[in-house]
């Protein structure tokens, strides 16, 4: 019974009726959006570059918030791109308590040849063997945790978790065209990174 219920809520995720028993604190309704996103919000705080200590920590303050605001979610928007608002600005009050922001490097004279208009990789590295393809998988992150942390979040937001564009902008307060140049100066930071690590396009 607990299954079918769950299942139903489940399905009506951006429903305004969700939005509703979200605020009246229904329990069936505040365990599935619990269940549901608490995976995707410590994957994406691990993503951010947080230890697993940190993003567990990270991603339990993420939901004491929603659980002490809840009242104010008007179903606007989705509580996904709600919840994600809250990590994000919970994670950059974690990064701020761990270390100072680091300078973006000047690489713009180098963005028009290495992507495109949109900010995609023209040769992304391959990966040819799945031992290589761990290896990029490694550098990659050691690549990305000399970038800015909002350039980071907007990486993982966008290309790990796959949110839409206008989810990602509206989680982290920015436009269209900011979020543009953030994935295209992070992707540029670890592919010059990438590169330095010996792994290079084809």
């Amino acid at each position: 019974m607990a299954a079918a219920i769950f299942t139903a809520v489940k399905i009506a995720f951006d429903d305004a009726a969700l939005a509703n028993r979200i605020r009246e604190r229904d329990p069936n309704a505040l365990e599935a959006v619990v269940r549901e996103y608490l995976p995707q919000v410590f994957r994406a705080a691990r993503g951010a570059g947080l230890s697993a200590p940190e993003a567990e920590d990270v991603a339990q303050a993420t939901f004491v918030t929603f659980l002490e605001k809840v009242e104010s979610f008007e179903g606007r928007s989705r509580i996904r791109t709600w919840l994600f608002g809250i990590l994000y600005r919970k994670v950059m009050e974690r990064r701020r308590g761990l270390e100072r922001d680091r300078q973006t490097d000047n690489i713009d004279d180098v963005m028009e040849e290495r992507f495109d208009r949109r900010g995609s990789w023209r040769r992304p590295p391959s990966a040819d063997s799945a031992v290589y393809g761990r290896e990029v998988a490694e550098h990659t992150k050691e690549c990305l945790d000399a970038a800015p942390p909002q350039q980071r979040m907007a990486f993982v937001l966008r290309e790990v978790e796959e949110l839409e564009t206008a989810e990602v902008c509206k989680i982290l307060d920015i436009s269209t065209t900011n979020l543009g140049v953030m994935l295209y100066r992070v992707r540029n930071r670890l592919r010059e990174c990438l590169e330095t690590k010996g792994i290079r396009g084809t």
